[in-house]
């Protein structure tokens, strides 16, 4: 089987298909930092840096033989339209559509199979559920198409993740796969699991050993906060002179300037995913948020994973990538499909 990574970002719908065995055909984004971690990582892959709503269904070149080898569409689409945090209206927001530009390749070249991950809301986006038609243009082309509000955390991947995934076959029908982690199955993958191994950094620091391993610099105020914030905890063991005035009346957002749990998997990683006060993003003991290195291992990324861009523009590639232990699970069951 073979595949071509559509909205790819860095790659991490890619890794996750190579890890099961599944061949990348291709990768398309329009980000320029993104292609250069794609194609640094997929170097057997072609890659297209276009803007797909200007891109004709036959530049998409697919060298091999349908015969012989399936074919795989994946096509998560940038989420922030639907998610719960963007509080503005997506009527008018030009990433909604994206989806079709997607649909645009599937009609042309019918691939053997679909894959989609996104965040949940985009099947109860207000602009006339745009999931449920993208999923009835599906079926009227033939295919069977199954979906599902999954944990990422029960595909082993260590983090409180609620995502929507999808897959549709258009030769036979198909499920959702079973998880893998959770009560009689693998115990969770944990902060200490994929974290506890590398070696110790201070804030502002990249250490000499690994690039990535580079995290960002603390205010002596935020530094201040960090010491006095537990294992697990956040502001709430804080003296009233670090609180910010919104935080001695408002008990919401608890994550923010929180530290992770060791033992524990981690907050859900957002684009801001090396940023102390933008969530649970404090590492568990040390005094700095998390390295990229750190961030790009909870989303399960592999050790020697390469990005490019500046540090917001790499926490950006992580918490926007899909987490490949989850598209590596999805893979080993296509191929079993398959």
């Amino acid at each position: 089987m073979s595949m071509v990574d559509f909205f790819s970002g860095c790659g991490g719908t890619s890794s996750g298909f190579k890890s099961s065995g599944i061949k990348i055909l291709s990768g398309i984004d329009n980000d320029l930092d993104s292609a250069k971690s794609f194609k640094a990582n997929f170097p057997e892959a072609t890659f297209y840096r276009q803007d797909i709503t200007k891109m004709a269904c036959d530049e998409l070149i697919l060298n091999i033989d349908r015969n012989k080898e399936k074919l795989l569409f994946s096509g998560c689409a940038p989420c922030q339209p639907f998610s719960k945090q963007n509080k503005k209206s997506t009527s008018n927001d030009s990433r909604t559509a994206l989806i079709f530009e997607f649909f645009r390749f599937i009609k042309h070249w019918l691939p053997d199979y679909v894959f989609i991950e996104n965040v949940p809301g985009m099947q109860k986006v207000e602009t006339g559920s745009l999931f449920t038609k993208f999923t009835q243009q599906l079926a009227e082309l033939g295919y069977k198409v199954k979906y599902k509000v999954i944990f990422s955390v029960d595909y082993g991947v260590p983090q409180k993740r609620q995502r929507l995934v999808m897959l549709a076959s258009l030769a036979h029908e198909i499920d959702i796969p079973a998880s893998t982690h959770g009560k009689g199955l693998k115990d969770y993958t944990t902060v200490r699991d994929c974290i506890g191994g590398l070696p110790p950094l201070k804030a502002g620091q990249v250490h000499s050993s690994d690039s990535q391993h580079v995290s960002s610099s603390l205010s002596p105020l935020n530094m201040e906060r960090i010491k006095n914030t537990r294992e697990g905890g956040s502001r709430e063991t804080w003296p009233d002179r670090l609180k910010l005035e919104c935080h001695k009346t408002y008990k919401g957002h608890s994550d923010v300037y929180g530290r992770l749990s060791w033992d524990k998997p981690a907050s859900a990683l957002t684009t801001r995913c090396i940023s102390y006060s933008n969530g649970r993003f404090g590492h568990p003991e040390q005094d700095r948020a998390l390295s990229i290195r750190e961030a790009a291992l909870l989303q399960t990324f592999p050790r020697d994973f390469i990005f490019y861009g500046s540090l917001a523009s790499k926490a950006r590639q992580i918490g926007n990538a899909v987490p490949p232990k989850l598209s590596e699970a999805f893979g080993k069951a296509l191929l079993h499909h398959n």
